[in-house]
């Protein structure tokens, strides 16, 4: 599988090999929508929590007579039948909402998307992707001669000037190899990888 290198203008300069496995599998929908959906479980915090009728404050007098009044019987406002009452099967706030996902199910998705992105053309190499200085306007002026806006930049290593410059941009995102989540490669129109990028991908998941 050859991927095209672009310079820093977006010309097409050079190609890089890379794994077929990773960059030439075929789409999987079904287990890349179960990546996906596992990946957004697992960071819920679950801190979500409702009150059954023992714990909402409501007076326990029962509210109007037994019989008589047409109405049907009522014990107590707490009732979950009653607006205001306590619910049936309340959340609790330590609702485990993880999903298990094995590695090589994890691997094989990873892959997938990959894969589609390469296809699809939406994944850009580059040999390096850093800025002199921690300025946003650097950052934008690099995007703008590659002809891209909302973008996520996979580095090999962590460039903290790069850091610095991009976290203003609500639609550039900058990770190392070690972050790069599904989530984000699915969100995002285009990826930007460099070089080592790449060669760490492969380290990592070939």
């Amino acid at each position: 599988m050859e991927l095209t290198l672009v310079d820093d203008k977006g010309v097409a300069a050079s190609v890089v090999t890379a794994s077929d496995s990773l960059f030439g599998r075929d789409y999987n929908e079904a287990l890349v929508h179960q990546l996906v959906v596992a990946y957004q479980a697992n960071a819920r915090s679950g801190n979500r929590a409702q009150k059954d009728r023992e714990q909402v404050k409501h007076s326990t007098k029962k509210p109007f007579r037994q019989k008589g009044t047409g109405r049907a019987r009522a014990g107590m406002t707490s009732s979950p039948l009653w607006r205001g009452g306590g619910r049936i099967f309340p959340n609790s706030p330590d609702e485990n909402f993880s999903q298990k996902i094995n590695r090589k199910m994890y691997r094989a998705g990873y892959a997938a998307i990959l894969s589609q992105l390469a296809r699809e053309k939406r994944l850009v190499v580059v040999d390096s992707f850093s800025v002199d200085a921690p300025k946003t306007r650097l950052v934008i002026a690099k995007l703008k001669a590659l002809g891209l806006s909302s973008v996520l930049i996979v580095t090999d290593s962590v460039d903290e000037n790069l850091m610095l410059a991009s976290r203003n941009l609500i639609d550039v995102m900058v990770v190392d190899v070690q972050r790069a989540d599904p989530v984000s490669l699915v969100r995002f129109p285009t990826v930007v990888m460099t070089r080592g990028a790449v060669a760490k991908i492969e380290e990592l998941l070939v």
